[in-house]
């Protein structure tokens, strides 16, 4: 089964997908290994990690090189943020042919102008609905399988109003979109209308400390969220990790030794490699196998 089929096939379940935030094959393969069913990569997560704020500084070719990466780490789909797909609706067609190309099992593209700022940020800018839904419509055309998941993401909320987020959701899905992602709702209130009021799966972004209020996860499902992500759960535990142990270091200080090289690396596959080690030096076993 494909990424994609694998991904759809979460989606009939009924039950909400959550999805850590991923930033390469290291957090990657941490979310797969802790038994979540999806990973999300995280557009301002990459940016970070090529040390730029969310602002839409990364390129397309950029983000798909990461996603890869991350696909490759992990046997769990991956959806991934892809901005507002890199332009005009030409820009959103190759985007997604390089997406699934790459074995994402889908991505979310967003209606704010090119280059764009983090759903959580103020002074955003919009795309028009008409600009809007001609991109949505490219994408849907643009996959070869129709498993691969196209996600409608506006950020209306911010800049006109709720009720003109859910026009634009409700509008995205009649022209192709098979999931809505209605960006930073401001109260409790709005995010319980959400499920209840765009005609189709919704995506639940969980942003601690952003626009959104917290929310818990079973209370996210029980409103009826298909999918909810959690950009930022790895990459703020990390710069805050990084950030105490550089500190002790500077002081002399480490933390106690919890493990070795050798278990490191067998969390990453250590045993297979060690096998194809000399699992071709012998023509006839390799040709058995």
């Amino acid at each position: 089964m494909s990424n994609a089929a694998n991904f759809r096939s979460l989606l009939a379940s009924r039950k909400m997908i959550v999805a850590p935030g991923a930033i390469d094959g290291i957090t990657g393969r941490a979310i797969d290994q802790a038994g979540f069913s999806a990973a999300y990569m995280t557009g301002a997560g990459t940016s970070m990690t090529l040390g730029y704020p969310d602002y839409g500084l990364v390129t397309m070719t950029e983000m798909v090189a990461n996603a890869t990466r991350i696909v490759n780490s992990i046997s769990i789909p991956l959806i991934s943020d892809a901005d507002t797909g890199y332009g005009n609706e030409l820009n959103v067609f190759r985007t997604v042919q390089e997406f699934e190309r790459a074995g994402v099992a889908g991505i979310h593209i967003e209606d704010q102008v090119f280059p764009k700022r983090c759903g959580h940020l103020d002074n955003k800018e919009l795309v028009s609905r008409e600009d809007y839904a001609a991109k949505i419509r490219a994408a849907s055309a643009a996959r070869r399988s129709k498993d691969f998941c196209i996600i409608a993401r506006t950020d209306s909320r911010a800049v006109v109003n709720f009720e003109e987020a859910i026009e634009r959701s409700n509008a995205a899905l009649a022209n192709g979109a098979d999931v809505v992602f209605l960006e930073a709702p401001q109260t409790m209130e709005e995010i319980a209308a959400v499920p209840k009021r765009v005609n189709g799966p919704c995506l639940l972004n969980v942003v601690r400390g952003g626009k959104t209020p917290v929310i818990e996860l079973d209370d996210a499902e029980r409103m009826g969220y298909a999918v909810a992500i959690l950009p930022g759960l790895l990459l703020g535990g990390i710069i805050q990790t990084c950030d105490r142990l550089l500190a002790d270091a500077k002081q002399g200080k480490f933390p106690p030794v919890t493990g070795s090289p050798g278990k490191t690396f067998a969390r990453f596959g250590a045993a297979e490699w060690d096998e194809r080690r000399t699992a071709y030096r012998d023509p006839i076993k390799a040709a058995a196998e």
